[in-house]
């Protein structure tokens, strides 16, 4: 029989939505404090305008540390009303009345996929043109850690055609020692090496100083000149990767972007990966920490609320530094970045079945 929301079940929803985000208003507020006071100087300078820091800055601030902050908050929202409930014998009172403990689980899991609609809608397509917008303004005013040159890049252009910079520098957008390889399967038919190659606009290039050296069965024919415009299904943007390009990309763009690279031969995108992959492995943690939370909470025991909360913000900090092992690990290339990104849901599940069955009945 198909159970509805009852009563306590709206009584349960609100609080633990009311938990979660005054607490996350809470925090959000503490972050910003503690944000001003560590960049208070940069912001005095007057080549820094006060409508770009609250606008460009602190407006897309907020919605990337509530993403960032959802899973703890999750977590203590759900200890600390539990706690309470339990607390004032009211838990004990529903169990004592018929109601199962997985029947308790209802409005505990309707609030769970409440907050992970809201935080996968912002990871996947709010949050990443905000932080866009944020990493500009950071950029500009505070550091910039966008890249600005690369060295030895080679990436395949489209099939059959690989380029190669010795060096290139985004600044005046210009490359050195360049090199076009034409291939017709394993044989080499065509190759363009250049002095260097600026970059134009979108798909544009000039090469300066080229030399063009085309093979047939028999022959080489050599073409030279000064200047040569061309069009190279590439821009600067394939191979200039900052560390925080993959925070930038909604999620559809992301997957495009990474099987474009993939392509190409292009190596260094396992941000880009862990990234895509962290953004759906997520739908499953405000499930797996409310499991957790009211497993553990929902028991009235001795040492209190104190001790719930002391023992939830264990499991809740050690799953969070758990992601952030694995995540390492698929950089550097000892996973992949899809089991990376799901080894903690799939571990603290079984953690979060074994405290289910543990809970009180």
């Amino acid at each position: 029989m198909k159970l509805g929301l009852k009563r306590i079940d709206w009584y349960i929803i609100k609080q633990f939505l009311g938990t979660y985000f005054f607490a996350i208003i809470l925090l959000i507020a503490i972050s910003v404090v503690f944000d001003i006071n560590e960049k208070i100087d940069k912001f005095l300078n007057p080549d820094v305008p006060l409508k770009a820091i609250i606008f460009d800055y602190y407006k897309n601030f907020i919605p990337y540390f509530a993403s960032m902050f959802s899973p703890l908050i999750t977590f203590v929202a759900v200890i600390f009303f539990t706690s309470k409930l339990a607390d004032n014998t009211e838990i004990i009172a529903m169990l004592a009345s018929g109601m199962s403990f997985r029947r308790l689980m209802l409005p505990y899991m309707t609030s769970a996929a409440v907050i992970t609609v809201f935080t996968f809608i912002l990871n996947a397509y709010v949050i990443p043109p905000a932080n866009a917008t944020r990493i500009d303004f950071q950029n500009k005013y505070i550091k910039n850690k966008k890249e600005t040159s690369a060295q030895n890049v080679q990436l395949e252009v489209e099939s059959g055609v690989m380029a190669y910079f010795s060096t290139f520098d985004s600044r005046s957008n210009m490359g050195y020692r360049f090199s076009l390889e034409h291939f017709d399967g394993k044989k080499l038919v065509s190759r363009l090496t250049a002095k260097s190659i600026k970059y134009d606009s979108l798909h544009q290039w000039t090469v300066i100083d080229y030399m063009i050296r085309d093979f047939d069965e028999t022959r080489e024919h050599i073409t030279s000149g000064s200047r040569k415009d061309t069009t190279l299904t590439i821009v600067p943007s394939d191979f200039l990767i900052s560390i925080n390009d993959c925070e930038t990309m909604t999620s559809p763009q992301l997957k495009t972007y990474i099987d474009r690279q993939k392509k190409r031969g292009i190596a260094n995108i396992q941000t880009f990966e862990i990234e895509y992959h962290r953004r759906y492995a997520s739908i499953m943690t405000a499930f797996i920490l409310t499991l957790i939370g009211v497993s553990l909470s929902s028991r009235k025991i001795k040492g209190g609320m104190g001790m719930n909360i002391g023992i939830g913000l264990a499991l809740s900090f050690s799953y969070i530094l758990f992601m952030t092992v694995t995540s390492t690990f698929a950089v550097n290339g000892y996973v992949s970045a899809m089991v990376a990104s799901w080894i903690p849901n799939i571990l603290y599940t079984f953690i979060a079945i074994y405290l289910y069955q543990k809970a009180p009945r």
